[in-house]
């Protein structure tokens, strides 16, 4: 995934993280995520435990009101224990909402934190080795971080509901010593049963969550590439690969709900006919005589009322597994090694030079080529791997054991140089052309450094004025994201500008001209050695091109076959060799 190229210019450092080092794994980041929410998740816990309790003490105060008021005939008991009832109503439904608001706020928060981490690993200076396509990383961002952002709410309930268990567990060993040790000893053993399904729970998320960024990256690449493909015909064939994949999503989807029905029912029937036996005992033990009418009603009343926590601590596996399955690809995504090597070094002097020595990676074998400050140099590269290689060899996306050789920035190795320093000297501009939804001048200047004066000389170096002139803004005529209101050959080249508008000592551009006219060439040629290398210039300028009209304003013309350097001089003099005439006439 390519990101340092379409950063913006001046050294910026990305925010600070809150953690300077990913997670190893899904458990430590879900650990992490309960370690820097604890005060919030506490509170929570608190807040809902009250509810929990207020709501199992409804059923006594109504059994004690039998007994001590309506059995006794006294409206002063009636009156005083009605008040109570009404103080427990009252602490229920302020518990509940301020815990359950309390619970969201913190979920929201911790979801926000993680969506910020992924999209903070992306865009960092030294960007991520991940592989994963932008719908993919989208759905990391949205999806997975719901699902294991999601920790509050399930913490707390979980935890209200054990508290309420034992809590109700207590009281009814103060009513009746049988009733409650049955459900003291019964309940461990139920909630341990309805885990059963976990393990497919966790699994089933995983695949389902997988599935499900699968198709959404689908879906944006699909998107992206929509005028391809109409101009193609292959609407058919791009909508049948679309269902193929919405249908792998919907069948992982339908097999994690039955997971999820599976642990539903043996939440729901274990627990009913626990509950069903727990009342059958209270009743026989007021038959008895053993308990009171007030004390069976307050039975009754908790063993009813034991449903709702023991559903709740039923479904603790289910959502531990979801939260685990989103965690851990989250976590593997963070874990991505960085796109770009970096050292703590600064390129020496103003030189502006650039060199590779004998360097072999790719489609490169032994590779070597230097260029003077100020110069503007091209290279014919006929090989479309050998391009792609040179040009991530450049912009320092090839290193450690896949790079043989040196890659020198002014002297100094590209790999030890600090990610500030080699971002402020050196700019690998890529040959697709992306541009940001915002407006024009957001995207030519993202740093907002330039006058219109300023800006108005890149655009003209890179034959944009008619651009800038499409709307009576200007400037600040709104671009959709992706350029998509562009033509091809508008984006790239207000992509051009911007490269020019970020003036680094050494720019190096990859075809920045193949959506163009050979007229509109002319021009960018010429604005090119006019702005970048007037007389006493130091800047240096690589374009990898074929365009005969670039090629006439290079200082020298570099070509490249089977991974060398083979021949080199002015564009006129090459002409004189036959090959060379038939990669670079039209």
């Amino acid at each position: 995934m390519r990101t340092d190229t379409e950063q913006p210019r001046g050294g910026g450092r990305p925010p600070p993280r809150e953690d300077a080092e990913p997670p190893a794994s899904a458990w430590r980041l879900l650990a992490r995520a309960l370690r820097r929410n604890a005060r919030g998740a506490a509170a929570v816990v608190a807040l809902l435990s009250v509810w929990q309790f207020s709501e199992a003490m409804v059923s006594v105060v109504v059994g004690m009101i039998i007994d001590h008021a309506v059995a006794a005939g006294s409206s002063r008991a009636l009156l005083a224990w009605g008040g109570l009832l009404a103080l427990v109503f009252a602490s229920l439904m302020v518990c509940y909402f301020h815990g359950a608001a309390g619970a969201f706020r913190t979920d929201q928060r911790e979801r926000h934190r993680l969506r910020v981490e992924i999209a903070g690993h992306v865009l960092r200076p030294a960007g991520a080795r991940s592989g994963a396509l932008p719908g993919a990383t989208l759905s990391l961002a949205t999806a997975d971080a719901e699902s294991a952002g999601t920790l509050a709410q399930p913490v707390g309930y979980t935890l209200a509901s054990a508290a309420a268990v034992l809590g109700s567990a207590v009281i009814l060993l103060r009513i009746d010593l049988v009733t409650g040790l049955v459900v003291l000893l019964g309940m461990p053993l139920l909630v341990a049963l309805t885990q059963f399904a976990t393990p497919a729970v966790s699994r089933r998320s995983r695949d389902q969550l997988t599935e499900v960024a699968r198709t959404s990256a689908l879906a944006a690449d699909l998107v992206r590439g929509l005028r391809v493909l109409r101009g193609l015909g292959a609407e058919d064939e791009a909508v049948a690969r679309y269902r193929a994949s919405s249908r792998a999503a919907t069948a992982a989807g339908i097999r994690l709900a039955g997971s999820h029905g599976v642990l539903e029912a043996l939440s729901t029937g274990l627990g009913g006919l626990f509950l069903a036996a727990v009342t059958l005992l209270a009743g026989s033990r007021a038959l008895d005589g053993t308990v009171s009418t007030g004390d069976l009603v307050a039975i009754v009343g908790l063993t009813q009322f034991l449903a709702v926590p023991l559903r709740a601590l039923g479904r603790t596996g289910e959502q531990v597994g979801s939260a685990y399955a989103a965690a851990s690809r989250i976590a593997e995504f963070l874990a991505t090694p960085p796109l770009l090597a970096a050292g703590d070094g600064v390129a020496p002097g103003s030189a502006a030079g650039l060199s590779l020595e004998d360097v072999t990676a790719g489609a490169l074998r032994g590779f070597s080529l230097a260029s003077r400050p100020g110069e503007l140099l091209c290279l014919v590269v006929p090989d479309p791997a050998a391009t792609g290689t040179l040009v991530r060899v450049l912009a320092g996306e090839i290193h450690g054991a896949a790079l043989d050789g040196q890659v020198l920035l002014d002297g100094t190795p590209l790999a030890a140089l600090s990610l500030h320093d080699r971002n402020r000297r050196l700019l690998v501009n890529p040959r697709h052309a992306h541009l940001l939804h915002g407006t024009l001048r957001g995207n030519l200047d993202p740093g907002g450094r330039h006058a219109d004066a300023a800006l108005a000389r890149f655009l003209d170096a890179a034959a944009a004025q008619d651009v800038a002139a499409l709307d009576g803004k200007g400037l600040d005529q709104p671009v959709a994201a992706g350029g998509t209101t562009y033509s091809g050959g508008q984006r790239q080249r207000v992509a051009l500008a911007r490269a020019l508008a970020a003036d680094p000592p050494v720019l190096v551009l990859d075809h920045p001209t193949t959506a163009v006219d050979a007229v509109t060439e002319q021009r960018i040629g010429a604005g090119i050695r006019a702005l970048r290398h007037a007389p006493a210039s130091d800047r240096t300028t690589w374009i990898v091109t074929t365009s005969p009209a670039l090629l006439g304003a290079a200082d020298r013309v570099v070509v490249v076959r089977d991974g060398r350097v083979r021949a080199e001089g002015t564009h006129r003099e090459l002409t004189a060799d036959r090959d060379y005439r038939e990669l670079v006439l039209r």
